[in-house]
């Protein structure tokens, strides 16, 4: 064990609840980290509780999100390292920033401002959330069939739809508008300085079948640290869709990214 005590925060995406990181927590645990994977700020303690109550989510957006784990990184004895998913991912960047880091992981990561890529696929799967500018203030929850497309289309229709009931939640509408108009504005809440060294080497892992966040999605924000000094690195899963981090193949992404982060906490010793 190389890291022993190093904290590790999960950070979960829209529509997941955070109980999606527990064998990943069980695997950093192992390892000799010190995991732990706490909710968006109006989650549940599980995901029954989490679906009793969706108005909690109401109007919670990037900024209460990463100011919520900020919060938790502040409250920790030691810089940690942090991986998100999705819109979670987009979050890990904005604390990469603001919060000392050891290390950073986004995995499909919804996009910064500066992504220009807006393939048909991503455009269908916010299509629910999108459609209705009054579904900023609103908490939306996807259909097994909406998730099925999303998350679930590298997977045959009975491990999506289990994984949708195992997961699944209500998500607010906010940070999928301010993903979606970021470009537009500004003044952004995705707005990351992807030029600075004064951060934590950090790691994209992009699926190629994603629908939610195509790989040329996750690719293109890759690039905007090409000017960076800092560490910014690629994975690239094939043949992968959005449920990488928690479906059938959930280990082998783990264990790549583990490796990964080893790599980084042995260089900086």
């Amino acid at each position: 064990m190389t890291a022993p005590g190093i904290p590790v925060v999960f950070i979960h995406g829209l529509w997941i609840h955070s109980s999606s990181w527990t064998p990943w927590v069980e695997l950093f645990h192992a390892a000799g980290y010190q995991p732990i994977a706490p909710g968006w700020p109006g989650d549940g303690e599980t995901v029954a509780d989490t679906r009793a109550r969706p108005g909690r989510l109401a109007g919670v957006g990037l900024e209460d999100i990463a100011t919520h784990y900020r919060g938790i990184i502040e409250d920790l004895d030691r810089p940690p390292i942090v991986i998100g998913h999705s819109v979670g991912g987009t979050v890990v960047q904005k604390l990469n920033l603001t919060s000392d880091l050891c290390a950073a992981v986004v995995l499909n990561p919804a996009p910064i401002k500066g992504v220009r890529a807006l393939p048909l696929a991503q455009l269908r799967s916010s299509f629910p959330v999108l459609r209705s500018p009054g579904n900023q203030k609103r908490v939306i929850a996807l259909s097994a069939e909406q998730f099925r497309y999303g998350f679930g289309n590298t997977l045959t229709a009975d491990e999506s739809d289990e994984l949708h009931e195992r997961f699944a939640i209500p998500g607010p509408g906010r940070p999928l508008f301010e993903v979606a108009t970021s470009n537009f504005r500004s003044s952004s809440p995705a707005a990351v300085d992807t030029r600075t060294g004064q951060r934590a080497p950090l790691l994209f892992v992009s699926a190629e079948r994603d629908h939610t966040v195509p790989d040329v999605v996750t690719r293109a924000a890759h690039r905007l640290y090409r000017d960076s000094p800092a560490v910014a690195d690629l994975i690239q899963l094939p043949g992968r869709g959005h449920s990488a981090p928690f479906d059938h193949g959930w280990a082998d992404v783990a264990d790549q990214v583990e490796s990964w982060v080893k790599r980084q906490v042995v260089s900086h010793a």
